[in-house]
């Protein structure tokens, strides 16, 4: 059997992208290295009219990887970033891994047992963050934090928005955040919390030089869930990463280097955004205009403005620009690319989008564990609405029996498996984990999905029963333990409903103990005080019984099914 019948998809390549591709031996701190050395003078990051070239970003990653060096970070150390899209996020990033550590990206939402459980498991010694999420910080270390909960991390570098604004919003920024009451009280000088614009001035200019073997060294810990609710570290080497940028480089071949224009409205700490944006933009030359959230009018007006070519994101994010009422007022005619993940791309929402701005939106597919790109569509070729598109260059893929492993014909229907240099080396501290993710050398995604003889995959349901609302993974146990800790609720199941701006939005289906009375709202706050908002249900159905197996576990399915039967009704009790 010769190439193009074992990968069909190679038949439908553009003719510009190559089947194979030679993954350079470099670290992820050496593309922006190499990048600053070409491209000194160009714009690497717009935020907020602030621009900051790539001589002056490799001078603070520098900074920052030689500042951490001297309070003890070295090879292999974990350091969190708990940040939103801004400077401070790129300048960590690279500075973490220039001092040689590794770096865990944290979600700034995350609540307090989030987030105490991630850096329990990553052993992070240091964090950086921002001032207004350090009270939730403070609650996890506690008062004395030698005695709290998680003891090894010693170092805290606190910023601002402010840190990285122009004149003269960062004279105005913290007059506007008094009037709103988010003046948060930090303790610098004192357990280990330090100013991180206090903390890069005086750090050495340059940091100790540290050997990275690329295959073998970890560059990321990036947190995901699972159906049990528990998070697990994927482990992504340096040759993981930079593999999955080259992939995605490749694919983009009208992209022109040094000249484009990023926005980065996608979070940086979601795998997504780390790589198609951050990672992209610095192998590329280009710049990268930082939103620290997703808003409708700042992403038109940004548009409009910075003339935004290659715009990543979710469908919620497609729709929702679709959805201003002003958004023909705006012009949008600089978008060149815009790759669709996270959730299925409706062809409405795809046909619009190109018709508004002239460019292309395409339907990718990843997980955490490839780093996450595995598929996309062509951009440029032929494309096939409703798939995933076809593998990346390097990357090979199969539709295999559940049960044996065995390949499937084309047309049917079984799991996942994919395989190539962007895939995880495995779960951090679980071997159990990490032997159940694989099949022999092919990662298995978990999901459900079917080839045709073209090559072009399509995702037709999933193994796990994972959420994804607003482009955010909600693991279900997860949200029904929480849901099983409320006093007044005996049963709970949690499913994933059609949204039409969410994608998907989390349903809860109650049953309260016998003479207990409970409200949606109720449960609502409940859960916020728990869970990142992502995560809280946003309707609710009380019952008096769910549905069972006969040794007592909730058919989730079969909530599934009678919701589905059921959505052209009201479907529950929203919470708005």
């Amino acid at each position: 059997m010769d190439q193009a019948q074992a990968s069909p998809w190679l038949r439908n390549y553009p003719g510009e992208v190559p089947h194979t591709l030679d993954i350079p031996d470099v670290s992820i701190s050496d593309l922006l290295q190499q990048t600053a050395a070409k491209y000194p003078g160009n714009e690497a990051l717009h935020f907020y009219g602030r621009k900051t070239t790539y001589r002056e970003l490799l001078a603070a990653a520098n900074r920052m990887a030689a500042g951490l060096q001297a309070v003890g970070i070295g090879k292999g150390d974990r350091v969190a970033i708990m940040l939103p899209n801004c400077p401070q996020t790129v300048i960590s990033y690279f500075g973490v891994l220039l001092a040689g550590g590794i770096v865990v990206m944290t979600n700034p939402l995350y609540v307090e047992r989030e987030l105490t459980h991630q850096l329990k498991d990553s052993g992070a010694r240091c964090i950086i963050t921002l001032d207004l999420l350090y009270p939730r910080l403070a609650r996890v270390r506690g008062d004395v934090p030698e005695d709290g909960p998680v003891p090894q991390l010693c170092t805290v570098l606190v910023t601002s928005i402010q840190d990285e604004l122009p004149f003269p919003k960062n004279m105005l920024y913290p007059i506007k955040q008094r009037r709103s009451g988010h003046n948060p009280s930090i303790p610098y000088g004192k357990h280990g919390v330090t100013r991180y614009t206090s903390f890069l001035s005086r750090a050495p200019k340059l940091p100790s030089q540290v050997e990275l073997n690329p295959e073998a060294d970890t560059a990321q810990l990036q947190y995901t869930g699972g159906t049990t609710g528990l998070a697990k570290g994927v482990i992504l080497t340096h040759r993981n990463l930079v593999a999955n940028v080259v992939q995605c480089s490749a694919w983009f071949y009208r992209v022109d280097e040094g000249k484009e224009r990023f926005l980065a409205a996608l979070p940086l700490f979601h795998v997504f955004g780390l790589t198609a944006l951050m990672n992209l933009s610095v192998l590329k030359g280009g710049s990268l205009i930082l939103l620290p959230r997703f808003e409708v009018q700042a992403v038109l007006e940004t548009i409009r403005k910075q003339k935004a070519t290659v715009f990543p994101g979710a469908p919620t994010m497609y729709v929702a620009l679709l959805n201003h009422h002003d958004v023909k007022k705006y012009d949008l005619s600089s978008i060149k690319v815009c790759v669709s993940g996270s959730s299925p791309l409706p062809l409405e929402v795809q046909t619009k989008f190109e018709a508004l701005t002239g460019g292309r939106l395409i339907e990718g597919y990843g997980l955490t564990e490839a780093s996450p790109v595995t598929h996309v569509n062509p951009i440029w070729t032929k494309r096939r609405i409703g798939s995933i598109g076809l593998p990346l260059p390097n990357t090979d893929a199969r539709i295999a029996d559940m049960d044996t492993g065995e390949d499937l014909p084309e047309g049917e229907i079984g799991e996942l498996l994919v395989r190539g240099p962007q895939v995880m080396k495995g779960y951090w501290n679980s071997p159990s984990a990490t032997e159940a993710a694989f099949r022999g050398e092919w990662l298995r995604t978990g999901d459900m999905a079917q080839a045709d003889s073209d090559g072009f995959f399509a995702i037709v349901d999933r193994i796990k029963d994972i959420i994804i609302a607003s482009g955010f993974n909600v693991y279900p146990r997860e949200v029904e333990e929480v849901l099983y800790e409320h006093p007044g609720v005996r049963d709970a199941c949690v499913i994933g409903v059609k949204d039409e701006y969410r994608g998907e939005t989390v349903k809860a289906f109650i049953v309260l103990r016998k003479d207990v009375s409970v409200s949606a709202m109720q449960l609502d706050r409940w859960c916020r005080d728990r869970l990142a908002v992502f995560k809280v249900p946003h309707l609710y159905e009380f019952r008096t019984e769910l549905p069972m197996s006969m040794i007592g576990k909730v058919l989730r399915r079969k909530l599934q099914e009678e919701e589905a039967n059921e959505r052209e009704g009201t479907g529950g009790s929203p919470l708005q």
